[in-house]
């Protein structure tokens, strides 16, 4: 059986963490040229909302981009069973440049694969109620904005690509412009060169996880105010 050790904590809390880390993953600027319009892939891809065009095969094409914002928003260790689809309820590693902003932090999480069960339940930023985000903190909303700037390109990336599905559906429904904001599918099929590594297998069979090395965003919910 496996050990797994956490080589970094991940209960510091602080509201929004800054990317202090993007600078040592640095590579080469990628001239500003036209991205594509949003486009559905077919089938089950688009069921979930992973763009056409800009996803996990073409990403690196579109790195490092002055206008565009890049967040993955899994958890560190999800609570659900991803390892019953074939995924990885840890976060492994991750694509270079982008952040790390955990939707179920900002959101209640439903209709999960039944194989996955049931992810973080506490605290958020917003409640989904039949599609309808409610802010349960009068700060909510700046810090989503702070996370998601409006006047950006939104880069969205998760594991499999619900997680960021559902965060561009979030974002559409609270006024961001959908023109703007790109699915660009799931981590677990990222074979490109960006790789950022988060995962180690030891000698003895043991597994760590350099959580050090991600850019993460956390929220204090203790300091923001709640709406009654």
């Amino acid at each position: 059986m496996k050990k797994y050790i956490w080589s970094a904590s991940i209960g510091a809390v602080v509201l929004v963490v800054g990317a202090f880390l993007l600078g040592r993953y640095a590579f080469p600027n990628n001239s500003l040229t036209s991205l594509p319009a949003p486009e559905l892939s077919e089938g089950e891809r688009g069921q979930l909302g992973i763009d056409k065009n800009i996803n996990e095969s073409t990403i690196d094409q579109y790195l490092n981009r002055s206008d565009v914002v890049y967040r993955d928003v899994r958890m560190l260790k999800d609570l659900g069973n991803y390892e019953a689809i074939g995924g990885d309820s840890y976060l492994s590693g991750f694509v270079n440049g982008f952040e790390v902003v955990p939707l179920p932090y900002l959101v209640n999480v439903t209709e999960l694969p039944e194989a996955v069960g049931d992810t973080y339940a506490g605290e958020t930023l917003f409640t989904n109620k039949n599609g309808k985000y409610v802010a349960n903190y009068r700060e909510s909303m700046d810090v989503l904005e702070a996370l998601f700037p409006k006047d950006k390109v939104i880069f969205l990336m998760c594991g499999g690509g619900g997680y960021s599905g559902m965060m561009k559906d979030m974002l559409v429904a609270l006024g961001w412009d959908e023109s703007k904001i790109y699915d660009v599918g799931g981590y677990w099929y990222y074979e490109g060169e960006n790789d950022v590594k988060v995962k180690r297998e030891l000698e003895d069979g043991g597994v760590v996880y350099d959580f050090y090395k991600v850019p993460y965003h956390e929220i204090d919910f203790d300091i923001l105010t709640e709406i009654d």
